[in-house]
């Protein structure tokens, strides 16, 4: 079962920049900045009370993020859920139907799980799940 909105994911194109930005917007400089080599992007996480916002930048070309800036723009790339048991959730969504983007969770940012479901079949928003990794 989905828990609560882990982050919102916003693409941008210059980190840095970005970074001061949300700084002056939330009052407070990101809590990590971390390199995602799987999905080649580069993230900083801001904290804005209960919730997180994550920024990413491209490190390559070819990656989705600047797939996704080329074709839309920066913005809000994608809401992502906490859920407790990764496995379980991607299993249920297939069933009810959802297309799943990762068959098998990968280890993502922020020392998570992850998975995603296309935007096809979530009225044009990309989902990620996101589960804590235990240590």
């Amino acid at each position: 079962m989905f828990g609560k909105i882990e982050h919102l994911g916003i693409a941008v194109r210059d980190l840095a920049r970005a970074n001061e930005t949300y700084t002056k917007l939330l009052g407070r400089p990101p809590y990590k900045e971390e390199a995602v080599t799987s999905e080649n992007v580069t993230t900083s996480f801001f904290k804005s009370g209960e919730n997180k916002i994550e920024l990413l930048a491209a490190t390559s070309d070819d990656s989705a993020i600047a797939k996704f800036i080329e074709k839309k723009g920066e913005g809000i790339h994608h809401v992502a859920f906490a859920v407790e048991d990764i496995h379980a959730e991607l299993e249920r969504l297939k069933k009810e139907g959802f297309q799943i983007l990762n068959e098998q969770p990968k280890k993502g940012a922020d020392n998570k799980l992850i998975a995603f479901v296309h935007p096809k079949s979530s009225n044009g928003v990309l989902v990620e799940l996101c589960q804590e990794i235990a240590e």
